[in-house]
This record gives structure tokens, sequence and C-alpha cells, in this order.
């Protein structure tokens, strides 16, 4: 999607980081070293399919090898081109940085249409893929890992991994090569709804300053406040699941690619899914009124719009109609650098993609740490912790029976102070803090300088500068 009279994706990213650098103090040279992608590999590959072999175009680009390995998704769409690959690459340097996950950034991509291949075909193309990619070190443990991202899943990182062990059978953390694998392939807990909770952990940090909430007009807290989303794809149906059901928010429209469907009591977003999975598409579902226009509903008087599925869906052709006050971008991009003007001279508070979708990284680098380390995360210490919970309860206990107190401890409460930690309470917790850290770093910046106007250019500047540090300690 590409407004006439707007910068590229590629360009926003750009126009944004000079916004940011524009109020830093950096050596000359050394914003552009940060700013350039250093390395794109186009392949083009060709696979014997339905008797005839077919020709496909794929590339992984290195945006910045501050730090290695480099971490980014690869996504099967028919739109994918060197310059969006080159900006989803740019975005993840800084969005590790951000987060202070240990990587460069890196992003692939496939022009494909996963929809138009079975099984079977798909595999034969991701395994010749990723045959190209691993013989040049563009897959690798400690140089470039990928990720799921759009069209792609834990499936197709099921067979990445295997094609990579295939390669390198001595190679110990052949497992590491990538991330969001199956729990049968060396996967994590909580990797799936990572993404989506980050958005829910991102808004419940946001919602713990009432100063950053007066910003957008906001007050009280998640609980029945009135959220549109755009795209129920792994990342905003996790994020709606979760607003709706653990902070009591409502989900009073979801856009899709066939339309929108409207319910302002609350939309149930299982059953909403499951319908999606069963028909392609959010049409002819019962509980809730369909739009034919979706788009009309990114204009929808709500508390919070959180786009989640392409770039550019709010340019400057919709963004003065746009009423949300609070906008997270859950996708990479949903704003164009020209609606992120509009927006803010608006009062509109927009909680940056850089920092509201990186909990799909995060989790992603508790993976790879998983797989390095060889031993789930718990695995050592959940019943230690159990223990020494029960000797403290059962030692209460005793004191209220000799003392005559007559305490008693509610079982759910005794239930819950005896549950050791296991892999996904400690990824949820780890995830949590990352997310509560990552948002403080970008605030401390926003109220505390009084020429940076948005969260973005915080973030920005927060993850420029921590690239920058690591290039200078290197002697650049």
């Amino acid at each position: 999607m590409h407004h006439s009279g707007e910068p590229s994706f590629r360009e926003s990213v750009d126009l944004m980081f000079d916004r940011a650098v524009a109020l830093m103090d950096l050596p000359p040279g050394l914003a552009q070293k940060i700013k350039v992608c250093n390395s794109t590999y186009t392949v083009r590959f060709g696979v014997r399919l339905r008797g005839k072999i077919e020709t496909f175009v794929g590339y992984r680009s290195v945006h910045s090898e501050h730090m290695e390995p480099v971490k980014g998704g690869i996504r099967y769409a028919t739109n994918v081109s060197q310059d969006e690959v080159e900006a989803l690459a740019a975005l993840m340097t800084y969005k590790c940085a951000l987060v202070e996950t240990p990587f460069g950034g890196s992003k692939g991509g496939l022009c494909i249409d996963p929809r138009q291949y079975d099984e079977r075909e798909l595999e034969a193309i991701t395994r010749r893929f990723a045959y190209e990619l691993i013989k040049r070190d563009l897959i690798h443990p400690a140089q470039n890992v990928p990720a799921p991202d759009m069209g792609t899943g834990e499936r197709e990182m099921a067979w990445i991994v295997d094609q990579y062990a295939r390669m390198n059978t001595t190679d110990i953390n052949a497992k590491a090569c990538v991330t969001g694998k199956p729990l049968n392939s060396g996967g994590i807990r909580g990797r799936v709804e990572a993404t989506g909770r980050g958005v829910q952990y991102a808004l419940r940090e946001f919602f713990r300053h009432r100063d950053d909430m007066a910003k957008a007009g906001l007050t009280g807290s998640l609980d029945g406040k009135r959220i549109v989303v755009q795209g129920l794809g792994n990342v905003g149906f996790h994020a709606a699941k979760f607003l709706s059901e653990d902070d009591g928010s409502k989900i009073i429209a979801v856009i899709e690619r066939d339309g929108a469907v409207v319910n302002t009591a609350g939309l149930n977003i299982e059953d909403l899914r499951a319908h999606l999975v069963a028909t392609g598409g959010v049409k002819g579902y019962a509980h809730g009124q369909y739009v034919e226009d979706g788009a009309t509903l990114l204009e929808a008087d709500c508390d919070i719009l959180i786009p989640a599925a392409m770039e550019g869906v709010i340019h400057i052709g919709n963004a003065d109609r746009i009423k949300a006050p609070l906008i997270i971008e859950a996708a990479n991009g949903p704003i164009t650098f020209g609606a992120d003007e509009i927006l803010r001279r608006k009062g509109c508070v927009i909680i940056p993609d850089m920092y509201a979708n990186a909990g799909g990284v995060t989790v992603s680098y508790f993976e790879w740490v998983k797989n390095l380390s060889h031993i789930r995360f718990g695995r050592m210490q959940r019943r230690a912790e159990e223990s020494r919970s029960r000797l403290l309860v059962e030692e209460l206990e005793r004191l209220s029976a000799d003392k005559g107190l007559g305490w008693e401890l509610k079982p759910e409460f005794r239930e819950k102070f005896l549950t050791g930690s296991d892999e996904l309470a400690l990824v949820r917790s780890g995830l949590d803090d990352t997310m509560r850290i990552a948002y403080q770093s970008m605030r401390e910046i926003w109220h505390g300088r009084q020429d940076v106007p948005d969260l973005r250019m915080a973030a920005y500047m927060v993850a420029i500068d921590r690239v920058a540090a690591t290039y200078r300690s290197k002697g650049l």
C-alpha cells in the first residue's frame, strides 16, 4: 500500500531516523554508518513443482552487525521487495537495541503467496530457500538467526532447522539457527503468543503512568477501554484475546482483508478467530455487524487502535479522520511518515512499532539462549522453589496451630504460592520485565527533553545511542 506523494516504507524509516539523529550529538559519519544497510543478498532459485520448474525470488538483508548474530524474521508475501526487506532489517536493529537483546538487525523475504501451494510444495520451496541462505552463512546460530513473520510460522521454522542440521551434521548448536520453532524441534513455550503478549504488556506499562495517559486524554485502566484491531493474524489475535480476557478491554471492531465486523458490546475473539479460520474471512460472522469497506473502521470512535497487519495502512489520505487518542503499532510501519506528523499535531499518542511489537524478538532471544544452553528454563530450580515455599507455609501453619491462632491460608493462595515457575511463567516474566524497562528508557527522554515530542523519536534516540556506543567500543 503506497499512497501517492508519500515516502515509501523504507524512506519513512530513514526519515524517522534522521529526525532523531538531528537532536543527537553523534560524530560525523557514525550516523551514516548506523543508518545504511550493510548488505542484501538476492537469491533466485528453481523448484520443480507440478511437472515444471518454477523460479522464486528471495532476499536476506543484514542491516547492522554491531552485534552478532543478526536477527530478523522471514516473510512470505507477494509484495516482498528489496526496499521493504531493508526497511524491516533497519527496524530490527533499532528494536533489538531498544529492548536490549544482543543482536544486530536482519530480515528476509520470499516473493510468494503461500496460499497457492500445498504443504509438500511449500516444504520443497522453503528447504531450497533455506539451503541457498545456509550455504552463505545467512542462516547460522552465531551469525544470522531468522524467525517467523507474515506468512510463515512454526512449521516453516521446523523445516529450516532440519535443513540446517542436515547440512551441518556436527554443529551441536544447530537448533539455535532459527527461532519460533515448534516445541518438539527446540522451541520455547510462549513464543507463538509473544508479540501479542508484548503488546499487552506495553499497554499495561503505558497505563501505569498517569501523565502519559493524560497526554492521550485517557484515564482509568485498560478495563472497559474500546479497542479496534486491524488484522487478526498471530499478533492481532493474541493481543486482542489477552486484552479482552485479562484486562477487561472491549474489542469493538476487527478489520480483516475481506471487510470488518463490529460489535459495540465487545467481540468474542476466540469465536471470531474460529470463524475466520473456517471461512477465510470475517464476513458472515453471526455475533457482529459486517462492514464491507473495512478500512473505514480505522476511523471509528474508540480509545485504542491496534494496527496489526501491514505497513502503511494509516497514511496522509486517512490520518486526519483517525479518532483514536492512542495508537499502538503491533505491525511494522503501519503509520507512514506523513501520517505520523498529522497524528502528532492532533495530539494522538503513538506507541511505536519498534517497541510495541518487540515481544517476538525478546522471546526469540530466550529461545536462542535455551538452544545454546541445551536445557529448558525452570528445569533445575522449579521444584527447589516449590519445596522452599512449602517449608514456609508449613512453618506458618505449625505456628498458628501451636499458638491457637486459628489462621488459615486461603487454598488458592496456598496453591499459587506453592507452584514453582515453569518455562512459560519464566518467559512471560522475562518479557514483562523487558517491556517495562524499555518503555521507561523511552519515557525518560520523552518527558526529560523539551525537544522530543513523541515516543517514536525517543525510541529511535535510545536505540541509536546504544548502537553508537557499541560501535565506539569497537574503535569506530
